[in-house]
């Protein structure tokens, strides 16, 4: 077992004696507050902070964090008050402590599966509001994190002692939240050390598959990095460079990421080449970029296995250069080059930019690092605690692009972001004022994805206007980060009530047009779960509720409003239909009102044709005086397409057609007819009967086709005839 001692002689080597006599009162403290408190392990429950408190001194952090790791758990546990902390370790310790402590003991949910639910849920809002009391906390503040990773390092480290369900629960929050946390912050180590453990939980069985092919293929790989290490020290010392060069091992769960990505291509999943790679360290800048020089001499870069992130450093500071070559016996190789600083940032992050910068603030040691800004004005602009973590997890914790500004300015996105994430992402009333943008000189479309490295240039209305509703519809692809979402729903949110509920209004019963359906006020209230009509209005008005997620909701309108029933007759084609409490009868989707999956639809029972299926408002249905042959249906769960006739309205141009059906190949819909029709003024409609798996498939394909160029109106029409 770990003892106080170990502690002070590890914070000895950088922490003056009044800082340790500090420590010694903490850890006193602390063990008195949790005297007679034992761990499932069966150790004196002090033994928990004390190796937290281990893991920081590590990291050379300072006294407070420390002590804050040593109490962190007294306030939650021995019934200890935030103010007596204060008096007894300054405000400091007391709001450290005070930044890790749960609201109440929080656990994820497990489905009926047994896993572990892997995202936040708008239902358990303990949860919730717990995480972002911690995270915004950590944006004032960094340490928090800190303390708070070094608690979950040890519990994950210790996991064995809980029950299964328990230890499920606990590595896949360890998994979603923590181990991405620790890579956003630079603690390399930090990060792989809780990946592996929660690997290790989550799928023992390949845990200890990678574990023996490292064990039995680790002579050959040292033998191996053993030559390349003679001939590169060689090349190097000729060079008259000061280095070392140390083997890397890759961690297990990275490992199998890699073995994921090669299996996606096709690649030898078990080439024993990329569990292994080398470092070299050197004093300064200028040398990193000759030892480069120098590989690249002996050995061939593979292309497109190049970064340079000394130059263009990462959002957590790290920094280093990352070449594959192609080394001794035509094997792939990858060499990372970095300074001995820049190494012990990338493995402790900005703890060890705090000891590399001695005497520096917090605030100013880590000033480069933006997303800790971006957290508190998104719990600024966030209507709760699950908008609020719903951001983080979408913007935070995906892979990033890095894309410059005109001034050569550096701005951190999520894959897959738009210029419009990068206007929200510089200012929100650059992103309102939006009306394009330019990348790389060139103009492209909002809804454009952007690459590492390009160049955008926000093009904005001189006037005073506000975003479009459409931005926040996800089918469209405008904006694919959290924050810029959540900025336009804030402004939304100010305007006027009326203003919102007529706008709402007149989006929903377009939508209703749209698709050619129709609904009762109970229905809508109902099937919507709002309060009442004006409720549901305000939501569409201020952007709470999406067109896509009326859409979603619209396509389960079957299952929300089981007892309506109605009347019918007949039609043609085979359809996914269930027929309620009857076994596996003939069915026909009928023609007068060409219902598709999402529909709400009843059943008729013909006479030599099995049963004909119309939507429940067809009026056939509703006008059919023969009561006791309609039967209740459901849409079964075949993907069969049906088909379903569109009517577009456009200006009559060169290249339209050829437009429409190129969006619907990429959609990869079938279209099994078209015609068009001239109108005057220069206008024509063209009818298009496509196949579509569902309603929400077909409310998609509506939007994207509304978008294409002259485009007026475009709808369901009600039959196929």
């Amino acid at each position: 077992m770990e003892t106080l001692q170990d502690l002070l002689n590890k914070t000895a080597t950088y922490l003056p004696e009044s800082h340790q006599q500090f420590l010694r009162l903490a850890y006193d403290f602390a063990e008195t507050s949790h005297a007679g408190q034992m761990r499932l392990s069966g150790e004196p429950y002090i033994q928990h902070p004390l190796n937290a408190a281990l893991y920081l001194a590590d990291m050379h952090l300072d006294k407070d964090a420390i002590a804050a790791a040593l109490l962190h758990d007294v306030i939650e546990d021995c019934e200890i008050e935030s103010q007596q902390l204060e008096d007894y370790f300054g405000r400091e310790v007391a709001i450290l402590v005070n930044g890790v402590t749960k609201l109440g003991k929080v656990e994820y949910k497990l489905d009926l599966g047994g896993r572990a639910a892997r995202q936040w849920k708008p239902e358990n809002k303990r949860q919730s509001e717990s995480l972002r009391k911690m995270l915004v906390a950590m944006a004032e503040d960094v340490r928090v994190l800190m303390v708070k990773l070094a608690d979950r390092l040890h519990n994950m480290a210790t996991i064995s002692a809980l029950p299964a369900d328990k230890r499920v629960v606990i590595a896949n929050e360890t998994m979603d939240i923590y181990a991405p946390l620790a890579g956003r912050l630079g603690m390399a180590d930090m990060r792989w050390q809780l990946e592996d453990l929660a690997f290790k939980e989550l799928n023992s069985e390949q845990y200890r598959g990678i574990s023996t092919l490292l064990t039995e293929t680790r002579a050959f790989r040292e033998n191996y990095i053993e030559q390349v290490h003679e001939v590169l020290s060689a090349a190097l010392t000729n060079s008259g460079l000061s280095f070392k060069i140390v083997g890397r091992a890759k961690h297990i769960y990275s490992i199998h990421q890699k073995r994921l990505k090669y299996e996606t291509m096709g690649r030898n999943v078990d080439s024993v080449y990329d569990l292994y790679a080398l470092r070299v360290f050197v004093d300064t800048v200028s040398d990193c970029y000759a030892v480069l020089g120098a590989v690249h001499q002996l050995w061939r870069p593979i292309p497109g296995e190049f970064d340079d992130y000394i130059a263009n450093p990462k959002p957590n500071l790290y920094q280093s250069l990352h070449t594959t070559v192609s080394c001794l016996d035509s094997n792939p190789l990858e060499i990372q080059i970095r300074t001995y600083e820049m190494d012990a940032i990338a493995n402790h992050g900005v703890a060890a930019h705090w000891y590399y910068k001695a005497g520096e603030s917090t605030e100013n040691s880590t000033e480069d690092m933006a997303w800790l800004k971006q957290v508190l004005h998104w719990d600024y602009e966030s209507s709760g605690p699950e908008e609020f973590l719903e951001t983080v997890r979408m913007d935070l914790f995906k892979d990033e692009v890095f894309i410059y500004t005109p001034k050569g300015d550096v701005k951190e996105l999520p894959v897959g972001a738009t210029p419009l994430d990068f206007a929200y992402r510089i200012h929100t009333d650059l992103g309102h004022r939006c009306i394009g943008a330019k990348v790389n000189a060139r103009l492209v479309s909002l809804n454009t994805p952007l690459a590492t490295g390009d160049t955008v240039e926000i093009i904005t209305s001189k006037l005073e206007r506000g975003p479009s509703l459409d931005w926040l519809n996800q089918e469209l692809g405008f904006v694919q980060t959290a924050g810029a979402r959540q900025s336009i729903r804030a402004w939304f949110r100010k305007q006027e009530r009326e203003i919102n509920v007529e706008r709402g209004k007149g989006l929903f019963f377009k939508e209703l047009r749209r698709l050619n359906i129709n609904f009762t006020d109970p229905e809508v209230v109902h099937l919507l779960r709002a309060e009442n009509d004006d409720d549901l209005y305000l939501k569409l008005g201020n952007g709470s509720l999406t067109l896509s997620q009326l859409d979603a909701r619209l396509a389960t309108r079957n299952e929300e409003l089981p007892d309506i029933k109605y009347s019918g007759e007949i039609a043609a084609r085979s359809a996914p239909v269930e027929v309620l409490g009857v076994g596996d009868l003939l069915t026909r989707i009928a023609s007068c009102c060409a219902p598709v999956p999402g529909d709400a639809i009843i059943g008729f029972v013909t006479r030599s044709r099995g049963v004909t299926i119309h939507r429940s408002t067809c009026l056939n249905i509703l006008n059919e005086d023969e009561p006791d042959r309609i039967i209740p249906v459901n849409w079964g769960t075949k993907t069969d397409l049906v088909p379903v006739r569109i009517r577009i309205e456009a200006w009559d141009r060169i290249g339209l057609l050829r437009d429409l059906t190129t969006l619907l190949s990429e959609e990869k819909v079938n279209i099994a007819a078209v015609s068009t029709t001239l109108l005057p003024d220069e206008m024509c409609v063209v009818s298009l009967t496509i196949y579509t798996a569902s309603l929400q498939q077909l409310t998609k394909l509506l939007l994207k086709l509304e978008s294409i160029k002259g485009t007026m109106n475009v709808g369901r029409m009600a039959g196929l005839e």
